[in-house]
C-alpha cells in the first residue's frame, strides 16, 4: 500500500533545529514534533514527541555544529519516512530582504539571493540556508517551500517602515521589516476562529513573548507597526538580545573598550537582555524563582515587563485604542505573573485582568467588565508552514 504523503516542517535557530512531520491527505495530521537542541554544547540531544510510541524519546548525542545536526536529522527522517512519502519540506526563513516575502517554492535563484542578503541577519540566515541546501542535496526530488517571517509586516504603512537614515540606504533594502510573522498570521487566524471576525478586524495588539520577543499592532487584520525592525535584535529586551539601544553606543564602546562590529554584535545578541542584566540566566522562569533573593534577577524581570508595557502604550496610540490584547510565546503563554506586571497600570487603556483566570492560564484572562479583551493563545508556527506547503502543492487548505 502506497504511504500517505508527508510534509516536514523545519524551524532552524542559532542553537537548535525544531521540526514537525505532518501526514497530508484531505487534511493535515501532525504525526510528530521535536528538536535537536543545544547544538555545539556538550549535552546536545534529539527530542521527539509523536503519536507512535516509538516516536517519544530523548537521545543525547555529540552534535558539535549545524552540519552534524542536519545530518543527524536527515538520517532519522529518512528512516522514519517510507520511500517517496516525503513530498515537501517547509522552512521558516527569517529574512527575505526586499525581494522575497510571499511564501513560495525555493529555487536556485532564491537561494542565491538569500546568500546575498545573509548579512541582513547573520545570526539566523547562514544556518537556514545551510538547512535548505542540505535537504536539497539529500532529497533533490522533494519540493522545498520558504515561509518568510517578514511576510505579515510587508504592507506596513510607509511611515512605519522608514528609518530616519539618508535615503540612499533605503534603496539598498535598509528599512524596518518586522519578524515573528508566521506566528502572528497564526494568531490572527485563531482570533477569528475563537472570537469572530469582528475581533480579527478590530484594534489588536499581539505580544509574542519568548526567547525572542516582539509586539505587533494590527488593525483591520493588517499589521500597522511592530517592535522589531531591520533585524530581530530590535524592540523589547529578550532572553539574550538587548532590544533597542542608543546607536551612539557603537562608537563609545569602540573607543573605550576596543570593540569592533563583530564583538558589538555578539554582545547585543548573545550576552544582553535577561542574561546580561541578571548575570545568571536568560530564562524567565529561573529569574522569577530567584528575584526575591537576587536584585539582578528582579531588575531583569522588571525591565522586561516595563518595556513591553511601554510598547503596548505606544501601539495603543498608533491604533487609536485597543479592542484585544493577545499574549503568546513561552513567556506570554506560561508566565501569569509577567502578564500581571505588564498589565498593571493599564486600566486607563481599558485593560483589566481577572487574576484567577490569569493564574489558571485561561483563554480569556480579562474581567467581564474590561473594555479590552485580553487573551492567551498558544502559537503554532509549524502548522502555518505545513498548511502553506500543502496549498502550494495543490492540496487546498490544510487543518491540524
Amino acid at each position: 500500500m502506497k504511504p500517505l504523503p508527508r510534509i516536514l516542517v523545519i524551524n532552524g535557530g542559532s542553537s537548535s533545529i525544531k521540526f514537525a512531520l505532518f501526514e497530508a491527505e484531505d487534511s493535515l495530521r501532525r504525526l510528530l514534533e521535536g528538536a535537536i537542541e543545544r547544538i555545539g554544547l556538550g549535552d546536545a540531544a534529539l527530542r521527539v514527541k509523536g503519536l507512535d510510541p516509538a516516536d517519544n524519546f530523548l537521545r543525547t548525542m555529540n552534535v558539535p555544529d549545524h552540519t552534524t545536526a542536519v545530518g543527524v536529522l536527515m538520517d532519522w527522517i529518512e528512516q522514519r519516512c517510507q520511500k517517496d512519502a516525503l513530498i515537501a519540506v517547509g522552512h521558516r526563513v527569517v529574512h527575505g530582504g526586499p525581494k522575497y516575502w510571499k511564501p513560495e517554492r525555493i529555487t536556485a535563484e532564491m537561494i542565491q539571493e538569500l546568500h546575498r542578503i545573509s548579512s541582513f541577519d547573520p545570526e539566523h540566515m547562514p544556518e537556514e540556508i545551510q538547512l535548505i541546501e542540505a535537504f536539497y542535496h539529500r532529497f533533490p526530488q522533494v519540493t522545498q517551500v520558504a515561509c518568510f517571517d517578514t511576510a505579515f509586516h510587508h504592507d506596513l504603512p510607509r511611515v512605519a517602515k522608514m528609518l530616519a537614515l539618508p535615503r540612499c540606504f533605503e534603496k539598498k533594502g535598509i528599512r524596518r521589516y518586522g519578524f515573528h510573522g508566521v506566528s502572528y498570521e497564526f494568531l490572527m487566524g485563531e482570533l477569528a476562529r475563537v472570537a469572530g471576525p469582528e475581533a480579527e478586524q478590530g484594534r489588536v495588539i499581539l505580544a509574542h513573548l519568548g526567547n525572542g520577543a516582539s509586539l505587533a499592532a494590527v488593525k483591520d487584520g493588517k499589521s500597522i507597526d511592530t517592535s522589531m525592525g531591520f533585524t530581530p535584535t530590535a524592540g523589547v529586551p529578550m532572553s539574550t538580545r538587548s532590544g533597542d539601544l542608543d546607536p551612539g553606543l557603537v562608537l563609545y564602546l569602540a573607543n573605550t573598550e576596543g570593540f569592533d562590529a563583530k564583538r558589538f554584535n555578539e554582545i547585543v545578541n548573545f550576552e544582553s537582555g535577561l542574561l546580561g542584566v541578571s548575570e545568571t540566566s536568560s530564562d524567565m522562569q529561573d529569574l522569577l524563582k530567584m528575584e526575591t533573593e537576587d536584585i539582578r534577577a528582579a531588575e531583569a524581570v522588571a525591565l522586561f515587563c516595563y518595556q513591553v508595557k511601554k510598547w503596548i502604550g505606544a501601539f495603543a496610540a498608533a491604533l487609536g485604542g485597543i479592542d484585544t490584547l493577545v499574549f503568546t510565546g513561552g513567556i506570554g503563554e506560561k508566565a501569569p505573573v509577567v502578564r500581571t506586571r505588564i498589565c498593571e497600570g493599564l486600566r486607563f487603556l481599558g485593560i483589566e485582568l481577572e487574576e484567577k483566570r490569569n493564574t489558571a492560564n485561561k483563554d480569556i484572562i480579562s474581567t467581564n467588565d474590561s473594555r479590552v479583551q485580553v487573551r492567551v493563545i498558544c502559537t503554532d508556527e509549524e502548522i502555518m508552514i505545513a498548511e502553506t506547503a500543502y496549498r502550494l502543492l495543490g492540496f487546498g487548505k490544510g487543518k491540524q
